[in-house]
Formats: C-alpha cells, structure tokens, sequence
C-alpha cells in the first residue's frame, strides 16, 4: 500500500443480550459489501469522539439508546481495503434502553459467539469473531 492511502476510523459494538448472543447486522442492497454481516456502528465523523459516535450510529441505525457508561472499550482491528484503510475500535454493551430495529439494514440476527463465523463478514469483522468467542 502506498504512503497516501487514507485512515478512515469507524467504531462497532458487540450488543450481547442476556443469553450471551451477540447482533450482527446484514448490510442493504446498494451498499458497498451489500449482503455481508457486520457489527453495527458507523463513521467517526471529524471532531467527533468514537463513543459519541457509536451512541449517534446506534440510535440511527438500531433505534436504541445507550449510556456511554455502558461502552466497555475491547479490542480493535486494521484492515487495508483497496482505496482506504480501516481502523476499527470494537465495543462491547450489554445494556441499553429501547427495542432493536433494523432501520438501515436488511435483517439483524442474534448470534451465538460460537457461530458467528457461520456468517459471511466483511474482511476488516472477521478477526473480531475469535474475540469474541474466547470472551463470551
């Protein structure tokens, strides 16, 4: 990869309800890596702190609302894609007020940590299944 390449940073979390399973999202028609699972979370827009970010995305796309308090920073991944390269914070939250709702994906689906990897996944989530896996 060249010097130039941009660092786009995007922030995700791991929901885990109380049976331990973990939401992915299924990204929509249209988008770039349509039809793959995901975390959900969104851009760090500029002059904007990851965990304010991560609250913004999950009311947007999930319509929930969570407490920075209820964040637990937990790993991240770097992965070089073609025109940019991600930096990926991970959080987990195992608390929040509302009921999930895809707005802006195609389906969501509450996953057990030992068959995340049964889900197609954009290259920049995979590394975080194993997280996971061993934590939950």
């Amino acid at each position: 990869m060249s010097e130039g390449v941009k660092t786009v940073l995007v922030v995700a979390v791991a929901l885990v309800d109380t049976d331990g399973r973990v939401l992915i999202a299924r990204r929509p028609e249209g988008k770039q890596l349509a039809g793959l699972w995901e975390f959900p979370g969104g851009k760090v827009e500029p002059g904007e702190r990851p965990e304010a970010a991560l609250i913004r995305e999950l009311k947007e796309e999930l319509g929930i609302d969570v407490n920075e308090a209820c964040l637990s920073p937990f790993v991240f991944t770097s992965h070089g894609y073609e025109s940019f390269h991600l930096l990926m914070p991970l959080y987990l939250c195992r608390r929040w007020s509302g009921v999930v709702q895809a707005r802006e994906h195609s389906a969501l689906k509450w996953v057990r940590p030992a068959q995340l990897s049964d889900y197609p996944m954009p290259p920049a989530d995979e590394p975080l299944i194993a997280w996971l896996r061993d934590l939950l």
